[in-house]
C-alpha cells in the first residue's frame, strides 16, 4: 500500500483543507461514524468539515483505496513475473488515476498469446529492433536472415509481418504515449451516430440521432446516455472519431512516429516503419482509445445524471411540510374512480372512500356530497390531489367543493404522486395499512406526503420517486449510494420524532439500520412512548456506538427533559448545565430566551472536551430548539378560468409550481394538467450554467406564457417576465456548436422540426429514453 499520509495529503489538497482534518475524518469514518454525525457533532475533531466536504472526502477515499488495492495487485503480478524493476515500480507508485495505472500494466498483463508474442518466440524481435534503430537497412534484405519454416516463418513477408506485430504492440503499450493520445482525442474527437438500416420507424424516439455528431468534450450527460441507450436498443451505431468527421487525423500518426524516432528521410526502411505506425494507429491504438473514451463519456454522464437526480431528490425531500393538519388525499382516476383517504394531524387514517365523479359514471354531485361529508366529519384543512391521470378534473372537483363551502376553510394542492403506486404494493405498506385495499393506500400516501414529504417519501425506494434523468441507464451501485446519502443527510438535517416516526424513517437516522429501526418500533409498541433519549439504551441490540450516532437526531417533543426535543446531543448536556448555573435560570426559562442566550460568550463554556464550535451550536439550538431547516409551507394559486391548454394565451402571467428540473430547464405546473417548459435560456438575463441555481422542485414561481401549441400539447414559458411572446427562439438558447460558434452535430435527415447539427430548430436539445419521456409528459414532440 502507498503511504497513507500521502493519501490524506492528496485528499486535503483536492478539498483545500489541512491533512490533519482529513486524517481525523477518515479515522471517524473508519470507526463507523456517519457523515451527518461527524458534520454535526465532531466539528472540533475535523476542524469544521461540513457534510458536503465529508461526502466528497468519502467518495474520493473510496476511489483512492480502490486505486491502492489495484496498485498492490499489479505490483504483485509483475513481481511474480520477475519483471519488476525499481524504475517500473516508481512509475506504478506515481500513477494517480486508474487509467494511468492500467496503461502502465498493459505490457505485463497476462493475456492470450498475441501475434507479437508468437513473433518473439520465433526469434523476430531482433529484426524489429534492428529496423527501428537503423532504417538504412532494406527490410526485405534484413528479413531474409530470419526466415525459418520450422519456427513458422515461411518467407520474408512472414518475417516482416512478425516484426511489424512486435512494433505495433510495443507502440500500443507505451503508457506515456497512450495517455497523451487519449487526452488529445478527448479534446479533439467527436462522437457520431447513424441509424441502423431499417430501424427508422422502430427507433423514432431517437430520430434526433439518426445522423448526428458532436465533440466528445462538449456532449451533455443526458445526450450521452440517450445515445448509448439508442445503441443498446440496436437503433443507433455509434463511432468515436479522432477528429471532426471528415477532418484530417494524420497528426496522431505523426506523434506516434516522433515518439519512436521514425521519420521519412528516404532511407530504405522509412516507408515500412511509417506503414507500421499507420497500422498501429488504425488497428490497435484508435480502437483502444475509442473504448477508453466511451467509458469516460459514460462515467462522466453517469456522474452528472446521479448529481441531477440527487439534487432533485434533496429538493423534494426537503420540501415544505404542511404540518399536523387533517388532510384528505385524492388519488385520481376515471373508470376506477377517485380513491379518497382522510388522515388526521398525526397521519393516522380515519376514513376512506371511492367516488366516481368522472366519465363514464359521471356522478359529480354525489362525489361532492361525499367529500363535503368527510371534510366536515374530520375537520379537514387540506386536500392533496395526485398529479396523475384525471388529476386536472379531480382538481376541478376539489375546487368546486372549496367554492361551494367556503366555511370549511379548505386549501387544495396538487402534489406529485411519483412512487405512490410503488409504496402501495410494498411489503411495508401491507404491514402499515393491512386493512386497506392496495388502491386506497396510494391516497393515504398522497395525503401524508403533503403533511410531511420527508417522512412519507423515505418509505419508497429513491429510484422510484421519478425526479431523475436516465436513472435506469446509470450503474445501480453508484446511483443507490448517492441517493441513500441524500436521504440520510436530509433525514438527519431535519431530525426525527422518536415516538411517531415509522421504521423506514428511523432506519435512515445516523447509526440506525433497518433491524434497529424495527426493534425501536417494537419496543415503543410494547412499552409506550419514549420519555427520554436514554431510554433508547433499553432497545435490544442498540449499543453505545449506535446511541452515540443517533441520539442527537432523535427528538422527544413532550419528554421528561426539554433538551431531548432539541438537536443538542446528550453527550453535551453537561455544557447546558454549566450554562444554566451561569445564568441562574431553569432549562424551560432559558430555552427560547434569545436576549439572554445572545449575551453569553461561548468561550466561557469551552473546556477540554467541548470546543467553541460545539458550544456555539448549543447556544444557537437553545435559542430555537428543534428548528426545521425546511421552508415555510405555501401553495401556488392557479388562475381562475385557466383550466385547459385552450385557455392559455401568449403573454399571460401565471403562478405555478416547479415539478422537475433537468439539465436543459425546468417543468412548471400552471394548473392546466400539462407541465410547461422553462428552457434554461429563459430563466435569467444572466448565463445559467445549472437550472437548479435558479429554481428547485417544489418552488412556487411566476412565469409568462411565450407560446402554446394546443395540437402538440406544448407550453413554452419564461421566468423573464419582460420577454415578449413569439420572440426569436421563444426564449430558448440558439442552436450552437460545441465550440460556441455554430450548431452541434450534423444535419438531421427527413424529420420535420429537426434542425441542423443534431438539435431541434427551436434550440431544444435532442432527447431520448427517460428524458424523452419527461418531455413527452410535458407535451413536447421528441
Amino acid at each position: 500500500m502507498a503511504d497513507r499520509t500521502s493519501l490524506h495529503d492528496k485528499i486535503a489538497g483536492e478539498l483545500g483543507v489541512r491533512p490533519e482534518q482529513v486524517r481525523a475524518a477518515v479515522a471517524l469514518l473508519d470507526d463507523g461514524s456517519t457523515v451527518p454525525f461527524i458534520a454535526r457533532y465532531r466539528k472540533e475533531v475535523t476542524g469544521g468539515l461540513d457534510d458536503t466536504q465529508l461526502r466528497t472526502l468519502e467518495e474520493r477515499l473510496r476511489y483512492l483505496r480502490e486505486l491502492e488495492e489495484r496498485r498492490t495487485v499489479i505490483l504483485e503480478s509483475i513481481r511474480s513475473q520477475g519483471k519488476l524493476t525499481e524504475e517500473l515500480e516508481a512509475r506504478i507508485m506515481a500513477a494517480e488515476e486508474k487509467a494511468r495505472l492500467e496503461d502502465i500494466y498493459l505490457p505485463y498483463k497476462p493475456k492470450r498469446r498475441t501475434k507479437a508474442q508468437i513473433a518473439r518466440e520465433a526469434g523476430l524481435e531482433p529484426l524489429a529492433d534492428g529496423l527501428l534503430s537503423d532504417p538504412t537497412q532494406d527490410p526485405k534484405t534484413a528479413a531474409e536472415a530470419y526466415v525459418n519454416p520450422d519456427a513458422g516463418v515461411a518467407d520474408v513477408d512472414a518475417a516482416l509481418a512478425g516484426a511489424r506485430a512486435i512494433l505495433v504492440e510495443r507502440f500500443a503499450e507505451d503508457a506515456d504515449l497512450i495517455g497523451e493520445l487519449r487526452e488529445t482525442m478527448w479534446s479533439q474527437g467527436w462522437l457520431t451516430s447513424k441509424v441502423r438500416e431499417g430501424k427508422e420507424t422502430e427507433g423514432a424516439k431517437f430520430a434526433d440521432y439518426f445522423d448526428f455528431a458532436e465533440p466528445l468534450s462538449k456532449l451533455p450527460s443526458h445526450r450521452v446516455l440517450a445515445l448509448f441507450r439508442g445503441e443498446k436498443e440496436e437503433i443507433l451505431d455509434l463511432t468515436t472519431e479522432p477528429t471532426e468527421p471528415g477532418g484530417e487525423a494524420g497528426h496522431y500518426e505523426t506523434r506516434i512516429a516522433e515518439r519512436n524516432g521514425i521519420s521519412d528521410e528516404g532511407r530504405p526502411a522509412d516507408r515500412w516503419l511509417l506503414d507500421t505506425v499507420r497500422w498501429a494507429w488504425r488497428t490497435k491504438i484508435l480502437l483502444h482509445l475509442g473504448i477508453d473514451l466511451r467509458m469516460r463519456l459514460r462515467q462522466a454522464a453517469e456522474d452528472e445524471a446521479v448529481r441531477v437526480f440527487a439534487a432533485n431528490l434533496r429538493d423534494l425531500l426537503l420540501a415544505a411540510p404542511a404540518g399536523t393538519r387533517p388532510t384528505m388525499g385524492l388519488d385520481p382516476g376515471y373508470r376506477t374512480g377517485v380513491k379518497v383517504a382522510v388522515v388526521d394531524g398525526t397521519g393516522k387514517v380515519v376514513a376512506t372512500d371511492t367516488i366516481y365523479p368522472h366519465q363514464p359514471q359521471g356522478r359529480w354531485e354525489e362525489a361532492l356530497a361525499t367529500l363535503e361529508r368527510l371534510a366536515r366529519a374530520h375537520a379537514v384543512e387540506l386536500i392533496a390531489i395526485g398529479n396523475g391521470t384525471a388529476s386536472r378534473e379531480t382538481d376541478k372537483l376539489a375546487g368546486e367543493l372549496v367554492k361551494r363551502h367556503p366555511d370549511l376553510g379548505i386549501t387544495k394542492i396538487v402534489v406529485s404522486e411519483a412512487g405512490a403506486s410503488v409504496y402501495s404494493a410494498s411489503a411495508y405498506a401491507a404491514r402499515e395499512l393491512p386493512d386497506l385495499d392496495v388502491s386506497l393506500r396510494g391516497a393515504v400516501s398522497i395525503a401524508r406526503r403533503l403533511q410531511d414529504p420527508l417522512a412519507e417519501l423515505v418509505k419508497i425506494d429513491p429510484k422510484s420517486i421519478g425526479v431523475g434523468q436516465y436513472q435506469h441507464d446509470v450503474a445501480e451501485s453508484k446511483l443507490s449510494r448517492s441517493l441513500d446519502a441524500v436521504v440520510e443527510d436530509c433525514v438527519n438535517a431535519v431530525g426525527v420524532d422518536l415516538n411517531t416516526a415509522s421504521a423506514p424513517l428511523l432506519a435512515r437516522v445516523s447509526g440506525i439500520g433497518t433491524g434497529l429501526a424495527e426493534n425501536i418500533v417494537a419496543h415503543r409498541d410494547a412499552n409506550g412512548p419514549f420519555r427520554t433519549r436514554t431510554a433508547l439504551k433499553d432497545v435490544p441490540r442498540l449499543g453505545p456506538k449506535a446511541f452515540e450516532q443517533c441520539a442527537g437526531f432523535l427528538r422527544i417533543p413532550d419528554g421528561d427533559d426539554p433538551l431531548d426535543a432539541s438537536a443538542v446531543h446528550p453527550e453535551s448536556y453537561p455544557v447546558v448545565r454549566r450554562i444554566l448555573d451561569h445564568t441562574r435560570l431553569g432549562i424551560r426559562e432559558l430555552i427560547g430566551d434569545s436576549r439572554t442566550l445572545r449575551s453569553l460568550q461561548p468561550e466561557t463554556f469551552v473546556d477540554e472536551k467541548f470546543g467553541l464550535p460545539t458550544v456555539t451550536d448549543i447556544l444557537a439550538e437553545l435559542e430555537k430548539p428543534g428548528r426545521d431547516p425546511r421552508p415555510e409551507f405555501k401553495t401556488a394559486t392557479f388562475a381562475e378560468g385557466v383550466d385547459t391548454l385552450a385557455d392559455l394565451k401568449p403573454g399571460m402571467r401565471l403562478e405555478g409550481v416547479v415539478t422537475n428540473v433537468a439539465a436543459f430547464g425546468a417543468f412548471v405546473d400552471i394548473g392546466v394538467h400539462q407541465d410547461g417548459l422553462v428552457h434554461v435560456s429563459a430563466m435569467s438575463h444572466d448565463y445559467v450554467a445549472d437550472p437548479r441555481d435558479v429554481v428547485k422542485s417544489g418552488d412556487v414561481v411566476t412565469v409568462k406564457v411565450l407560446d402554446v401549441d394546443v395540437t402538440r400539447k406544448r407550453i413554452s414559458l419564461t421566468l423573464r417576465l419582460d420577454d415578449e411572446p413569439g420572440a426569436a427562439g421563444d426564449g430558448r438558447r440558439p442552436s450552437r456548436r460545441g465550440d460556441g460558434r455554430r450548431g452541434q452535430g450534423r444535419a438531421g435527415k427527413g424529420k420535420q422540426g429537426q434542425g441542423r447539427q443534431g438539435r431541434h430548430r427551436d434550440g431544444r436539445p435532442p432527447a431520448g429514453g427517460a428524458m424523452a419521456e419527461a418531455l413527452r409528459k410535458a407535451g413536447y414532440r421528441v
